[in-house]
């Protein structure tokens, strides 16, 4: 008996862990299908694609409903020029029974269906407040597909910034790994070193520790580039997996001076021309306040029938009687608010100070836009000359390498020197990665300001191609 129970519980473990890794191969089956299915859903997204999927952005379709909105908004006030139709009936029909009872004279009954149909028709003439009211639909209906014009550019900007993202934290990647693969040569030879007796343990042990943070370095970016890739699926409104074209390449080329960009983008800044709409909506409301106290003339004409079967305050009800009448009366009148102890003229001086308030933002919006596209194309020249810089500091840090590994192999360096010329040639390498992801972003930056086009052929401020050898129109893309 005492056998039974120990094999039970020597059994119990056993038979848990089997099932825990029946759970967790289950389990891992499970993330594996939905990976598989996820990978089946993939999508190639190209630069040019960007413009097109931000349209499915569930904001930009809400602030579509908005212009919509406005747009019916100035239709309802237009509306108001035209006459207006009303159709009333009093009793659907009506009946009415009493008696009169008078201590002099006979009793009177009644007894009486009836029907009162009436018919309206005005026409407001003169209305100081329609025309306010027209503009004031108008402009909110242009603010309003500003706004959109505005968060769709805002947008379109955001998404290719995070594609640039995406791209140059693959780029990253692979120089890490480039970076990984000279650390892991500088382990073996020193370990061929030390094996041969020309070598030290201490080498080893340098080239070991290199391994390790360039590893570490390889996974940081590694997940930075999932960590880009979800912000780009988002913004974009994707489901599954994305693709991308993952070749980091100069964008275009900017052969537009800095005067030009910035009158091109104050002349064309939308959200500059929201600020003279919502100044042009405070002094039509100010307008309006004014135009209370004017006289409104429109015109009149009702009809009115009553038709009944029955009697009315008779001695003896005629319940087959029946009568008919109706009355039509044209009129053109006049409703005059003259006084109302100076409210109007308050208002009408508070929305005059909103207006200028207005004008004193569009004036510091302007100064703001001037200083943001003078650094976009200042920082774009700086991303130009780092580009060209980085691209000779790589040339010259492959040759350190080179040189340092020879130096090294015939004993007259040490291995120090070796990974000092592998950091320089990684970051060489670094510097052009984040040199071009810059340049993108400040080309679309300004393309976003100055609603100006990029070029795809590369000119100076003379419209011809430029000679210079040391050029960013030189780099092949």
């Amino acid at each position: 008996m005492l056998r039974k129970v120990i094999n039970i519980i020597l059994f119990l473990p056993f038979a848990v862990c089997i099932n825990s890794v029946n759970v967790l191969s289950s389990e891992t089956r499970g993330d594996l299908n939905k990976l598989s299915e996820e990978k089946l859903n993939k999508h190639f997204i190209s630069y040019q694609d960007i413009e097109k999927l931000v349209l499915d952005n569930q904001e930009l379709k809400s602030l579509q409903n908005i212009v919509t909105s406005a747009s019916f908004n100035l239709s309802t006030q237009i509306a108001k020029r035209y006459p207006s139709l009303d159709f009333q009936i009093n009793g659907l029909p009506k009946y009415v029974s009493g008696r009169k009872y008078t201590d002099n004279s006979q009793t009177l009954k009644t007894s009486q269906f009836t029907t009162n149909p009436s018919l309206n028709i005005r026409w407001d003439l003169i209305d100081p407040l329609r025309g306010s009211e027209i503009k004031i639909a108008k402009d909110n209906l242009k603010i309003a597909q500003n706004n959109f014009e505005i968060k769709k550019k805002d947008f379109i900007q955001e998404a290719r910034k995070r594609y640039h993202k995406y791209q140059k934290s693959y780029q990253d990647i692979q120089n890490k790994k480039f970076t990984l693969d000279l650390s892991k040569t500088s382990l073996n030879n020193a370990k061929a070193k030390l094996d041969s007796g020309i070598g030290t343990k201490f080498e080893v042990l340098e080239a070991e520790a290199q391994l390790y943070r360039d590893k570490q370095s390889l996974n940081t970016v590694k997940i930075e580039n999932e960590i880009n890739k979800i912000a780009l699926k988002e913004i974009l409104n994707i489901k599954g997996d994305l693709e991308i074209n993952k070749k980091q390449n100069l964008i275009g080329f900017w052969n537009h001076g800095l005067y030009k960009n910035i009158n091109e983008g104050l002349d064309k800044n939308i959200s500059l021309k929201n600020f003279l709409l919502q100044k042009s909506i405070k002094q039509s409301q100010a307008r309006s306040f004014l135009s209370q106290n004017k006289p409104k003339i429109y015109i009149s004409n009702t009809f009115s029938s009553t038709f009944s079967k029955g009697d009315s305050l008779n001695t003896n009800i005629d319940s087959e009687k029946s009568e008919s009448s109706y009355t039509n009366t044209i009129s053109l009148n006049l409703a005059w608010n003259i006084f109302n102890g100076g409210q109007n003229k308050n208002s009408y001086k508070s929305k005059m100070a909103e207006a200028e308030a207005e004008e004193n933002a569009l004036k510091n919006l302007k100064n703001i836009l001037n200083s943001n596209i003078s650094k976009a194309y200042l920082n774009l020249k700086l991303n130009e000359d780092e580009i060209l810089s980085s691209l000779k500091e790589i040339e010259s840090s492959k040759e350190s390498v080179r040189l340092s590994r020879l130096r090294y192999d015939v004993g007259i360096s040490t291995l120090k020197d070796v990974l000092v010329r592998q950091s320089e040639l990684s970051n060489a390498k670094s510097k052009n990665i984040n040199a071009i992801f810059n340049y993108n972003l400040n080309i679309n930056e300004l393309e976003r300001l100055t609603f100006l086009e990029i070029s795809q052929n590369c000119l100076d401020y003379t419209n011809n191609k430029t000679k210079d050898k040391d050029s960013i129109c030189n780099i092949s893309r």
